[in-house]
């Protein structure tokens, strides 16, 4: 069992949330164990949340193409993710639909009706800690599933092998543990669904009409649940998704043999993501040293991580929307089937500066581009919500520890330290000055633009 320190936890919150703040981290130390935080509180089951709007629930019609309102309704659904994640508290289950909308990704560019992408996005967040293989079940005959791969217009007579073919690459097993046989044979199998509305409804008439077909070596007349079940009969499917979370949750280099332990957990819960995540969360590996602050931030974890670092009352949504197609990452449009890669490709020469750019906007209350956003940060307020506020050292040392995951050497430490006295003394430091709003800004702003804030 992992030691239980601050420390530990903060690196727990860093890769569990999206970001988090003083406040959270003095409550996640109130539980007192890893056994506490993780089950009472980060794989906790709550409600699904209340929906955006009505137009959720109303029929796709061209007309809502035609008068802009698709696209309006993208944007309020893209606040309403955002508002979830910055009030997610203690809790893990936004970071998983993130996690899901990137596996099982979909684009609003082809799913041009945001009222599908907002089912599969509450599918998601349903089976955030439910069952792996049912969550494939849904997912197949799902109706933005089946615009964005086709399966709408598949017939038996000539299936489209899209899904067939992604369920099995990018969904459940991986390059090298299928063949194209069993993609041309599975494809009759998934065919016969369409979207009627919102929903997706069989037509038998539509389906396959061999006596059986072959996937895996076995022939059977397969139905898509069925063989859903069938796909993960096979070794490589527990392996593969436990694979993906090492590589999202703790490393992007996996270690192999802890993810053969990763999949031997989830085969005997039968393919359940809470206990699978609880064994990982609570692992000697999840903690590891060389694990710790070696993720790089990807745009939204950025994005509202600072939010809640600076405990702002009222984060501008639309900065956040309008900066992410800047930062590479818009919510419902990754960039192709397979998601973002992620990684070291969240940072290039613009995209770093312009991160930077997002963060400045929160102390100075303007976009890179001079543009006024709400929710601009009540500096002095801020910093008084910390006991060490009236004493320099302790307090930059104090905000590092919360910001950074990433070691800062003394020479750093101390560069920040000179940053916010401003050729003041630490003895003549206090927050009661007239400058002092000035100085924890500039402190501020050097923080959140050093690279090892990049990381988490």
């Amino acid at each position: 069992m992992p030691i239980w320190n601050q420390t530990n936890v903060n690196h727990l919150l860093a890769r569990t949330l999206f970001g988090f703040s003083a406040k959270d981290s003095q409550q996640a130390m109130g539980y007192g164990s890893f056994t506490e935080l993780i089950n009472k509180a980060l794989l906790v089951d709550n409600p699904l949340p209340v929906a955006p709007n009505s137009w959720v629930t109303a029929t796709p019609v061209q007309a809502q193409q035609d008068d802009g309102s698709a696209g309006n309704w993208y944007r309020e659904l893209t606040y309403w993710w955002y508002n979830r994640m910055l009030g997610e508290e203690l809790n893990m289950r936004e970071k998983m639909v993130l996690f899901f909308h990137n596996h099982f990704s979909n684009e609003r560019d082809k799913v041009t009706y945001p009222q599908y992408m907002y089912q599969q996005n509450q599918l998601f967040r349903k089976y955030a800690f439910g069952n792996f293989k049912q969550l494939v079940k849904d997912v197949t005959i799902d109706p933005s599933m089946l615009i964005y791969l086709d399966g709408n217009n598949s017939r038996g007579s000539s299936a489209n092998e899209n899904y067939a073919r992604e369920v099995m690459e990018l969904f459940t097993l991986g390059i090298g543990n299928y063949t194209e046989t069993d993609i041309k044979q599975a494809a009759k199998v998934f065919s016969g669904w369409q979207v009627k509305g919102l929903v997706s409804a069989f037509d038998s008439t539509r389906w396959y009409t061999d006596a059986t077909v072959t996937v895996f070596n076995k022939a059977a007349k397969f139905k898509y649940d069925t063989l859903i079940d069938w796909i993960f009969e096979q070794k490589a499917a527990a392996e593969f998704i436990c694979r993906k979370l090492y590589q999202e949750f703790v490393y992007y280099k996996p270690n192999e043999a802890f993810v053969l332990q990763m999949a031997d957990v989830f085969r005997k819960n039968n393919f359940e993501i809470k206990p699978l995540l609880s064994f990982l969360l609570s692992s000697d590996e999840f903690y590891k040293a060389s694990i710790q602050g070696s993720k790089i931030k990807n745009p939204t974890e950025l994005m509202v991580g600072s939010a809640k670092l600076l405990q702002m009352k009222a984060t501008d949504t639309v900065n956040l929307y309008e900066l992410s197609k800047t930062l590479q990452m818009q919510l419902f449009q990754p960039p192709n089937v397979a998601g973002w890669p992620g990684q070291r490709e969240w940072i290039s020469s613009t995209t770093y500066s312009h991160r930077g750019g997002f963060t400045d906007s929160l102390l100075t209350g303007k976009r890179y581009n001079g543009v006024a956003v709400t929710g601009k940060l009540d500096t002095l307020p801020f910093a008084r919500s910390f006991a060490t506020s009236e004493k320099a050292v302790e307090f930059v040392d104090e905000l590092v520890g919360l910001a950074l995951r990433f070691p800062l050497s003394d020479v750093r430490k101390k560069f920040l330290l000179d940053t916010m006295l401003d050729g003041t003394t630490v003895m003549n430091w206090t927050t009661y000055v007239v400058s002092a709003d000035t100085r924890i800004n500039k402190f501020l702003k050097t923080l959140m633009r050093l690279p090892e804030y990049q990381l988490c």
